[in-house]
């Protein structure tokens, strides 16, 4: 199995497996997903004292996202489904690094629960800087025959009627200097057809990033979007057959799917300062 650049001996292969329920669970994946760097990581104040959003919170890329943002010294609230085990698991180690976290269980499909959302963050902690949009679902389905409308709606609510609701409750509290990050994928770029419904969700997130930059500019509000490439979440073994997730990320440059915690430090830079020139901006990390 090819491999260019791996230094810290990151999984290559996984064994094959399937989880029967959206958006799935991380704590029982083989191999666990890597949610912090293997190296000494050196801690700052990027984010000091900022009160973040991430959905999707709990686990995978929301995750990685919500422990680097405490080591930056941001609070965080992060919002899930059903997945408690890999909430509370998440919340506990925020703790342990020093900062508050509050977990949120929603269905975030619903514009109500949204607006719960954010209202039981402000009773928390007074205040909402930054948004992350990172929750998703995917299906496997190359034919669009085999989409059913059930399952067309389910996507599409999850993956962008969310980041709407979401986003129109945070800005009755968001100031100047907030920052909002979508999550997009490599699949709005490079489609590869395994999941249509999912991809066109993506390449919608994509566009949604581009105009509401340009809506928020105005209030000091800056919206960004990271496509991450192919990367180990729950969403893998929920979406996908054993046989696709045993052969997950083998076809990048870099042999290997991508690691939670190696998404992390570009959702950092675009909730700080280091990114006050970027809005309406896609970052591409992928191989």
């Amino acid at each position: 199995m090819r491999q260019f650049f791996n230094p810290y001996n990151l999984p290559v292969a996984f064994p094959p497996q399937h989880q029967p329920w959206q958006p799935g669970i991380e704590g029982i994946m083989v191999p666990r997903p890597i949610s912090e760097p293997p190296y000494i990581e050196k801690s700052g104040e990027k984010l000091l004292n900022k009160v973040a959003v991430i959905t999707g919170g709990d686990s995978g890329i929301g995750r990685a996202v919500a422990y680097t943002f405490a080591k930056e010294g941001a609070d965080i609230g992060i919002v899930y489904y059903n997945e408690h085990v890999d909430a509370d698991e998440t919340k506990s180690r925020i703790n342990q690094l020093g900062r508050r976290c509050i977990a949120i269980a929603a269905d975030i499909r619903s514009e109500e629960n949204c607006q719960s959302v954010v209202q039981q963050v402000m009773r928390s902690f007074g205040k909402l800087d930054i948004l992350v949009n990172n929750a998703a679902v995917i299906f496997q389905s190359n034919q669009l025959e085999n989409i059913s409308r059930y399952q067309l709606e389910l996507t599409f609510a999850v993956n962008v009627f969310a980041c709407f609701y979401l986003t129109k409750a945070a800005l009755t509290y968001m100031k100047p200097g907030g920052s909002i990050i979508n999550t997009a994928s490599i699949a709005a770029f490079r489609p590869y057809g395994i999941a249509i419904d999912y991809e066109a969700t993506k390449g919608a997130i994509v566009a949604f990033t581009g105009s509401l930059s340009r809506s928020l500019i105005s209030r000091g509000i800056r919206v960004n979007c990271v496509a991450p490439g192919e990367t180990w979440t729950p969403i893998v073994p929920a979406g996908f057959s054993p046989e696709v997730v045993a052969s997950y990320g083998t076809g990048t440059l870099l042999g290997r799917a991508a690691q939670p915690f190696e998404m992390a430090p570009s959702y950092v830079f675009l909730a700080s300062e280091d990114s006050s020139y970027m809005t309406g901006q896609t970052i591409h990390v992928y191989a």
